[in-house]
């Protein structure tokens, strides 16, 4: 049995409620009644199955944020008659994304969006973990950090596990590191980012960081360093993938601990209007799944 399709004018209806967060606006931008804005979103919502308004400020349901990516993505599309492609452009996306999540995480799954949304130029950013130095002008941002973020609405992408890493040959001259006791002992490599702290704490030893020992700001970096036999680096394992599959780091325990830092999706209030934004971090969140 073919699935109904909802009628352009409830599609277009709920997108401008959604925006607007206004019957009477939604109403006026439409020519329509304000009773011909409310009976429109019911009859989506009866089509479709699912609530997509939860309060009465008109904030989104679950579903309802979901079904808005798609519904804009559609009308986008609707909107580019034959021919216009090359007239009008292609929609640009600044995204800000912290260096190693960009290589560990992003680029393998890239090609993936290229491919979904070939109308959408994709333009990534530096920026720095925990300083939230990031492109001013930037759409979207990936920061790495507890997540407070009272500037900019967010949603937390990928937390992490982390776990002591070294190269085969610095393991090979110095190891084994059965106890704390052991890797106190041993050069290790600091870095804001990822406290040896945390790695301690968890093996109930009240140790502070390192007093000497190379220090990195950027995880990759401290991976590189870890992968040339300068020590042991405390590194998150999703991060950390890449020198693990190819060898050039290995564990030093089986044990993961939770980091105290995530990597979340950040945006300024009415960026998800547009629907290139809202249709990356839907992408992204799917991907990272």
């Amino acid at each position: 049995m073919t699935a109904r399709i909802p009628p352009i004018q409830c599609l277009l209806t709920f997108e401008a409620l959604a925006r607007l967060r206004s019957v009477t606006q939604a109403a006026e931008e439409l020519c329509v009644t304000p009773s011909a804005v409310s009976h429109r979103v019911r009859q989506l919502e009866q089509i479709i199955g699912a609530k997509l308004f939860g309060r009465a400020d008109f904030s989104l349901t679950t579903e309802g944020s979901e079904y808005l990516a798609h519904v804009r993505e559609g009308i986008a599309i609707l909107e580019r008659f034959p021919g216009r492609e090359s007239a009008q452009g292609k929609r640009k996306l600044k995204v800000a994304v912290t260096p190693t999540f960009s290589r560990s995480i992003l680029m393998p799954r890239l090609r993936g969006f290229i491919e979904a949304y070939p109308e959408i130029d994709l333009m990534l950013q530096v920026s720095i973990p925990l300083l939230d130095v990031v492109a001013e002008d930037a759409d979207l941002m990936i920061r790495f950090g507890t997540g407070r973020y009272a500037d900019v609405e967010h949603v937390c992408l990928m937390t992490d596990e982390v776990t002591p890493l070294a190269s085969p040959a610095y393991l090979r001259e110095n190891g084994p590191f059965d106890s704390i006791e052991e890797l106190l002992a041993a050069k290790l490599i600091k870095s804001p980012l990822e406290p040896w702290r945390t790695w301690f704490l968890a093996h109930g030893v009240d140790a502070g960081e390192p007093g000497e020992g190379s220090s990195f700001n950027d995880i990759g970096l401290m991976c590189d360093a870890a992968a040339q036999g300068l020590g042991i680096a405390l590194v998150r394992l999703k991060l950390g993938q890449p020198w693990l599959e190819n060898g050039t780091l290995e564990r030093i325990s089986e044990r993961n601990v939770p980091s105290p830092h995530a990597h979340y999706l950040c945006w300024r209030a009415g960026t998800m209007d547009r629907w290139e934004c809202a249709a990356f971090a839907e992408w992204l969140k799917k991907s990272l799944g």
